[in-house]
């Protein structure tokens, strides 16, 4: 699914968002919240608004999966396995959700790398971002 060019500029892109993964994964997660407001059913434990240290927390582990699955772009769905058991099997998350929040991420890039967000750079990260999905929903079959 990802050509040899595609992992080259996903890994660049990484680079770039290194230092802020954290505060991206936040402010995906909140505007997730604030667009698609149904996936806060998914999280009735948490304190959802714009500040939440629990959102925060949460928007941390988004980062560090993304990381951890950039770093294996030969093999996403293994460094993704137990994330896609646990959303399939105990958090038992509706597998559309991940799309809505990939999307998310992107809007996310692109403010923050502005006219450095380039094309390319935004079909490799949809690839990625979709094998992503496509990983976490796995389990549902």
């Amino acid at each position: 699914m990802l050509s040899a060019d595609d992992k080259k500029i996903i890994a660049q892109l990484w680079e770039r968002v290194a230092g802020h993964q954290d505060e991206f994964g936040n402010e995906a997660l909140q505007r997730m919240f604030v667009t698609y407001p149904q996936t806060k059913t998914y999280f009735p434990h948490f304190d959802v608004h714009p500040g939440s240290e629990q959102v925060r927390s949460h928007g941390k582990k988004v980062a560090a999966a993304l990381g951890n699955a950039v770093k294996s772009l030969d093999n996403i769905s293994q460094a993704l396995s137990e994330l896609s058991n646990l959303h399939a099997y105990n958090l038992r998350v509706d597998p559309a959700n991940f799309k809505l929040l990939s999307q998310c991420f992107q809007v996310v890039l692109a403010v923050h790398l502005g006219k450095d967000y380039t094309p390319e750079m935004h079909a490799a990260f949809d690839k990625f971002l979709s094998a992503v999905a496509a990983v976490l929903a796995e389990k549902y079959r």
